[in-house]
Parts: structure tokens; sequence; C-alpha cells
């Protein structure tokens, strides 16, 4: 490493420790979080489940492809190539079920899969390289942290450092925003679900010391604030820029009931990206905005806190459920339980993710092992507005789900945190 660079490591390290201060009250704010020993026995079996489950859908992914989604109808799985945003779910998804069983074969899958994302490092025509290179490389980071596995041949830090700048490439400082999509009719659209790129962005910071990529990440967070949230604090899923101006041109929707509704999963991006924006930053503006939108989501779940897929679409009861905006929401849930200086709110939160989660394991939403193609959860919907992937598995539902069930676990370690 260059002299210069280490130093504005280390600069920004010293940094990191004044903003986050000493660890005790994190300590202190975990201990009253426990997990419930029978959730944790049902969350074993759910693991060990998966991982047989997931040994059957290694069996049937075509070597060069990576599978997002099944249609039963005709029994076909859905695959796409590496450019897809979902392309990295199933390789992260792997690391994070070796993590908990050392099973080596789900390691060696995941490992293989990796050289497909590989080039995906320089595509600067995407914002979704958060979702599809730090989840499955991130996840394979900590493995070789924690586990030192030896890492692939490509160095992950390298594959990320290079995503990182690719990403930056797609932010414009007038608007102060990473574009999302580069199509028509949109001028400088900006989808809510940007959030979740970019932790990429503040590992990057982390790593290198260049302070671009954090000005980058809550200049981002800033604007989306701004300008995406309602009163009640629930999310529009895309606002379009003027780009000469960085004024706002339209709020509208691309997979929501209306352009006026709450679409479910964008309002669990929300949650889950201001809690991570507030891990990474520690700054209170971040926590306060993650507690409204959970305050909003959960007044207004259903009976099974399993998340119709627009909170204002119109059929009651008859909605569909969208399995996926609620295994992220329970895994954003359990971390800003642990986040929230209120012991009450905190316990609320940690609750209704208990609750998803039990949801989720039950018969309703969880397949059998050997039925669904291979995916774990039923029942989310992708783009219902678009006719794609409706009612069907999808495999962020999957990742998001094992993700919230090792956090909940990882409750009485929070030095694995």
């Amino acid at each position: 490493m260059p002299i210069f660079a280490g130093m504005k490591k280390i600069v920004f390290s010293m940094l990191l420790v004044n903003v986050l201060g000493p660890g005790r009250v994190l300590a202190q704010r975990s201990e009253r979080l426990q997990p419930k020993p029978g959730l944790v026995r049902l969350i074993d079996g759910n693991l060990r489940q998966a991982v047989n489950q997931y040994k059957i859908l290694m069996g049937r992914v075509p070597a060069d492809r990576l599978p997002r989604s099944y249609t039963a109808s005709s029994g076909t799985l859905v695959t796409s190539d590496a450019g897809w945003w979902t392309s990295g779910f199933y390789p992260a998804t792997l690391f994070y079920l070796y993590s908990d069983s050392r099973d080596t074969a789900l390691l060696n899958e995941g490992q293989r899969r990796l050289k497909l994302l590989e080039k995906e490092q320089y595509n600067k025509g995407t914002h979704d390289l958060g979702f599809m290179l730090y989840c499955p490389y991130g996840d394979l980071l900590k493995l070789i942290h924690h586990s030192r596995l030896r890492e692939p041949e490509a160095p992950i830090d390298s594959v990320l450092m290079n995503s990182a700048r690719s990403l930056s490439t797609r932010f414009n400082p007038t608007v102060g925003c990473i574009r999302s999509w580069d199509s028509k009719p949109w001028n400088y659209p900006v989808i809510i679900d940007n959030m979740m790129n970019l932790e990429l962005l503040f590992w990057a910071t982390k790593e290198s010391g260049d302070s671009s990529f954090y000005r980058i990440a809550v200049t981002h967070a800033n604007t989306t604030m701004r300008n995406h949230f309602r009163p009640d604090y629930s999310s529009y899923h895309v606002v379009d820029y003027d780009t000469a101006t960085g004024q706002v041109l339209a709020r509208k929707t691309a997979q929501g009931f209306a352009d006026s509704s709450a679409w479910a999963r964008g309002q669990s991006w929300a949650l889950y990206g201001y809690t991570m924006v507030y891990r990474y930053t520690h700054d209170p503006k971040y926590l306060e905005q993650a507690v409204h939108i959970a305050d909003y989501i959960l007044g207004r779940l259903p009976a099974d806190k399993i998340p119709y897929w627009d909170y204002d679409a119109p059929g009651g009861p008859r909605v569909l459920r969208d399995v996926s905006a609620g295994s992220i929401l329970a895994s954003g849930l359990i971390e800003l339980s642990r986040e929230t200086p209120s012991a009450e709110k905190g316990l609320v939160y940690l609750s209704v993710a208990e609750q998803i989660m039990v949801s989720l394991s039950s018969g309703t939403y969880h397949a059998v092992v050997g039925a669904n193609g291979g995916f774990l959860l039923m029942h989310s919907v992708g783009n219902l507005p678009g006719r794609s992937e409706v009612d069907a598995p999808l495999s962020y539902a999957d990742y998001y789900f094992i993700e919230a069930m090792l956090r909940y676990k990882e409750l009485e370690h929070p030095e694995l945190w």
C-alpha cells in the first residue's frame, strides 16, 4: 500500500473511532435483546432444510447461469446472466449457509459462481453493483476473516474496489444521487432500492481511506431522505430529476400499485437502507429516519406480518403477499432493534421480526425440500405491473430470510456484528 494511502486509511479510522465512540453503549444496548430458544431451534431446522434445498437447486442451475426464480406451472427454472441485478444473491446465499453448516459443497459452488460475476466489477451501466457484487464478495470476505479461508483467484478487495469506482461514475453532484436507469422516458431516475447499494461505497471508504466514496453515499442518502418520503414516512418508488438544476421533475412508481401508493418492497429497502447507513456513519438523523419508516410499516402489516405487495393495493385480504418484502423487513428490523436507544422500541421491532420469521417458516410460505424448484420461500411478487415473477419464489427473498435468521442467532454474540 502506498504510504499516502496508508496515512489516509489511518486518519479515517481515527475519525470513525471518534464518531462511533466506545463500544460499551452498543454492548449495553444489545444485552436486552436475547433470542428465544424455541425460535432458535426452529431456525436451526430451517437452516438444515435450506442446505438440502439449495443442494437440489445447485443440481439444476446451468454452469453459465444464475438462478432468479421458478415457474411452477411449467416447472421451469428462471435464470439470468451475470449482468442481471439479482445475479449475486445465489452465491451470497450459499456463503451464508456455509457459514452456519460448514458444508464445503456450498462453499465450492459459491466460489465457482463468483467467476461468472467477476467481470461485472467494470460495469458502469447499472446502479446495482452492491446487490450483484458486495452481497456475495462481502459475505465471502467475512468468511475469510472469521474462518481463515483462502481467497479466490481474483482478490476480493480488488474486485470490490473496482466495483465501487464503477458505481461512483453514476453519481451526479448536481442531483446529489446515483442514477438508477438509463432508459426512457426517464430523465434522471432514482429508485428507493438504490439505498441498498450504498454499503459498497461505505466499505470502499473504510478499506481505502478515500472519503469521496463516503461523500457520494451520504449525499445520496440525504437527497433521498429529502425527496423520496411523504409526511407519513412512506416512500415513493421513483423520483425523476432535472440534471441541469437538480430539481424534482416527478415522483412515480414503476412496480407499485400507483404513484401515490406505498410499494411494500420499497418500504423495506428504505428501512434496511437507512439502518445500514446509520451503522456506518452513526449520524442520528439516519437512525431517526429508519425508526420513522419502521413505525409506518408496522402500522400497515396484516396479522401474520407478511406484507401485502403494496400497502395501498385494493382488495383487502385477497391482495397478494410479497414474501421478499417480509424477509428484507425482518432482517432490517433485527438490526434496527439493536441500534435504537429505546429499549421499548427495540423489543417491538425484534418481536415483529420474530413473528415474520415464524410466519415464513410455516407451510403457507416455506416450501418442503424438493419442491419450489429448489428455492426456500414461496409467494413473492417481483413486478406485478410488469407481470414478471408474480406469486413466485425469488432469490433475494431467500437471501434476506437466511440473513435474518443468522442475525437473530447472532444476537447472543454481538461481537460478530
